[in-house]
């Protein structure tokens, strides 16, 4: 990946929705090369998707919680009903399985309080868990979901 595939990158991560021109007149190139770039980038799995970022407040999903589980259970068989059991769950947009004292953590976005017990109790139902916490998202001060392609600039430490 050189510097001009990155500054392909940057741009549609910031707006998906450019056309093939605009990205090539900003980045240099003629519309055949800049699409045939896009088009590698796709192939290889760099580029996952092209959505719409939607604004959950606006549809009326304004609380955002952490899901925080453990289990005493850390075999296949149980993984994978567990990967079942959420699959379906739309309300949760982010699953990670984690180290340290945590076995998951879900990104869960629901409506309001009640919306998140129903799908609390949808969730203990389907899945055997030791331990359940959830943490309340009050205001979001920085979500993105554009990576950082350039390493970040260094601030220079006085000696």
């Amino acid at each position: 990946m050189d510097p001009i595939d990155r500054k392909i990158l940057g741009l549609l991560q910031s707006n998906a929705g450019l056309s093939i021109a605009d990205i090539a007149a900003k980045v240099g190139l003629s519309q055949t090369p800049c699409w045939k770039r896009i088009q590698k980038m796709e192939q290889a799995g760099v580029i996952k998707a092209r959505v719409a970022l939607l604004d959950a407040k606006r549809l009326n999903l304004g609380l955002t919680v952490f899901v925080i589980i453990r289990t005493s259970q850390h075999d296949d068989i149980w993984l994978q009903k567990f990967a079942r059991a959420v699959k379906d769950m739309n309300e949760i947009t982010a699953i990670w399985r984690m180290a340290g004292d945590i076995d998951y953590l879900l990104r869960v976005v629901v409506k309001d309080m009640d919306a998140y017990d129903a799908f609390y109790k949808r969730l203990i139902k389907r899945v055997s868990l030791s331990d359940v916490s959830s943490t309340f998202v009050m205001e979001e001060i920085k979500y993105t979901t554009a990576l950082p392609l350039e390493p970040s600039a260094q601030a220079a430490l006085p000696d």
